[in-house]
């Protein structure tokens, strides 16, 4: 298995002196600093912060389409996918083009059990019931060439927004709206699905305000009401929190806190039994994200988006909760598939070292939670992985989900696997962290060797060890509640912007198992100031006391509308490197 250490984030002095002269909070001054925040321009969290969409490639063409549509009460349908970001793209679309006037718009969702993802030639042929005179992707179409063809052999026109990589080819689109596509100018690269779409209606908005589309009896919409659903497809897709990003996600928590959020994802948080009035994007990210996509990996997603549709508390509670028991049978499935796997890979240590990239798979698991096994999986072994299961009756064919580390694009390396072995893989897709695959189940041998070789040559040397970021120690003064308060203000934090972890000795005086899995503490810093810890899953710890250094966020601790600091371990006993 893999070396965990704890390494401290360099802090450069100058950005930290040009924070501190905005009025920066000095601590948080020190953690932006260490996440590439020099100027105090980069605290912007205003939407006038945003870039314009005019770079975006294809722009003039989307809008043409869809002004077309709109005065012509063209039917629109939406192919959407299976995933958070998928789901709420599709929401967000459906609610903004009948907003700005559109006829009713129809959706379609890929049952990924039955037609997988993207635009599919199978899944246009379902649309093709509603005879759409438009189809619309989100999250899903660049890689979609046949599936694109078979939608304007029927006579459809065919718009595409999306913002995975794209490969050699892209589809014949009527237009193509996707900011990682070849000759895209457009700054936010790191934007979900759901930015994308939201992009586009803004433009589409300021088209039709020149075209004089809004006057007696039609009123321009705040498509800024819609942000709550920008927040949850983005930080649910994991994709890195970037300025443009990070504006989205403010604004879209700002909306749900003030409770002008959709009943939705009011509904979603409160099942979690979150206090919506205090969430941040940890929340989206671990509360409602989770049970929004459980409609997709178990059952079918158009229960997640009508969910996010719902216009009452009501009917979107009904809903929610049956949101919640999906991802409770989902979180039975995950620990018994997880069960399943830590054996294997013990039995496969034993003798042998663990290859660089990891391809596993059982006929047992389930394609609806391959994903999440994969990620936990890498978390174990330090390891790209790629978990598969079986993805028809027969188990002739395998579905594979890849996660990664930051040192392998996964994509890439994928890439390399298909450009070497044509006839491996059926078909792939991703990001530089998470990717897709499938593949026939006899070629199974030789992709796990083909991955592995790929992986390392990608590395160049040894797995790294596992390193946790730190943002160093925090003195006895600042272990405060208005601290912990700051922090939470002063995100959203998440992938690419982390949420400031720090790490010091501390005395473990008490410890006990909680909940079955976690741990309860009652520290006490050097100086003497007595503290209450919880680390979550960490209950293989309960038998450590005395001095420990400890990796641990600043949290603050609600119970029973008493709140108090608490610190949220991730870590125990970890060296400092």
């Amino acid at each position: 298995m893999i070396t965990r250490r704890i390494q401290r984030r360099p802090v450069p002095a100058g950005a930290v002196a040009s924070l501190l002269a905005a009025d920066c909070p000095p601590l948080l001054a020190r953690i932006y600093a260490a996440r590439g925040i020099h100027h105090p321009s980069g605290l912007e969290r205003g939407l006038a912060g945003l870039p314009p969409p005019d770079a975006l490639r294809d722009l003039p063409r989307a809008l043409a389409l869809l002004e077309e549509a709109l005065q012509a009460k063209q039917r629109i349908t939406i192919v959407a996918d299976f995933d958070a970001d998928g789901a709420t793209s599709c929401a967000l679309l459906k609610l903004g083009l009948e907003t700005l006037g559109a006829a009713p718009v129809e959706y379609v969702v890929p049952n990924r059990f039955e037609f997988g993802y993207g635009l599919s030639p199978e899944i246009v042929a379902v649309a093709a019931a509603g005879k759409p005179d438009l189809l619309i992707t989100v999250d899903n179409g660049t890689s979609s060439i046949a599936g694109v063809a078979a939608a304007r052999e029927r006579g459809m026109r065919v718009l595409i927004t999306d913002h995975h990589l794209p490969g050699d080819r892209l589809p014949e689109a009527d237009a193509l709206i996707n900011p990682n596509q070849p000759g895209d100018g457009f700054p936010g690269k790191n934007i979900a699905g759901v930015g994308v779409v939201f992009y586009l209606l803004v433009a589409l908005r300021a088209r039709l305000q020149q075209q004089g589309w809004f006057g007696t009896g039609r009123e321009a919409p705040n498509l800024a009401s819609l942000l709550d659903l920008v927040a949850l497809g983005t930080v649910a897709d994991v994709v890195p929190l970037d300025p443009v990003n990070r504006i989205l996600v403010h604004q879209g928590l700002a909306r749900i806190r003030a409770g002008r959020g959709r009943a939705g994802i009011r509904a979603l948080l409160e099942v979690a039994e979150r206090d919506v009035s205090d969430i941040n994007a940890g929340d989206l990210a671990f509360a409602a994200a989770p049970r929004l996509n459980a409609a997709g990996r178990l059952q079918d997603m158009s229960l997640g988006i009508e969910c996010l549709l719902a216009t009452d508390i009501g009917s979107a509670m009904r809903i929610a909760a049956r949101l919640d028991g999906l991802n409770q049978e989902r979180r039975r499935i995950e620990a018994d598939m997880r069960e399943q796997a830590m054996s294997f890979l013990a039995e496969l240590e034993v003798g042998a070292d663990l290859p660089q990239g990891l391809a596993i798979y059982d006929p047992r698991w389930h394609q609806g939670v391959i994903g999440i096994l994969a990620a936990r999986i890498r978390e174990q072994t330090g390891r790209p992985v790629v978990a598969l299961a079986q993805a028809d009756a027969g188990g002739e064919t395998l579905k594979g989900s890849a996660r990664s580390i930051p040192q392998v694009h996964i994509r890439d390396a994928l890439d390399r696997v298909a450009s070497r072995h044509p006839d491996l893989l059926q078909n792939f897709g991703g990001h530089a962290g998470a990717a897709g695959l499938s593949l026939r189940r006899g070629d199974l041998p030789r992709f796990q060797a083909a991955f592995a070789e790929a992986v390392e040559e990608a590395l160049g040397g040894p797995i790294p060890d596992d390193v946790l970021a730190s943002d160093g120690e925090l003195h006895s003064e600042e272990l405060s509640l208005d601290q912990a308060e700051c922090l939470r203000r002063g995100g959203p934090w998440g992938a690419g912007f982390a949420e400031p972890l720090f790490d010091g000795v501390f005395v473990v005086s008490d410890s006990r198992v909680v909940g079955e899995r976690h741990l309860k503490l009652r520290l006490e810093h050097p100086n003497g100031t007595r503290l209450d810890g919880i680390m979550f899953g960490g209950a293989e710890h309960h038998h450590r006391r005395g001095a420990q250094n400890l990796a641990y966020r600043l949290d603050v601790n609600d119970y029973q509308g008493l709140r108090s600091v608490q610190l949220r371990v991730e870590a125990i006993g970890l060296e400092l490197s």
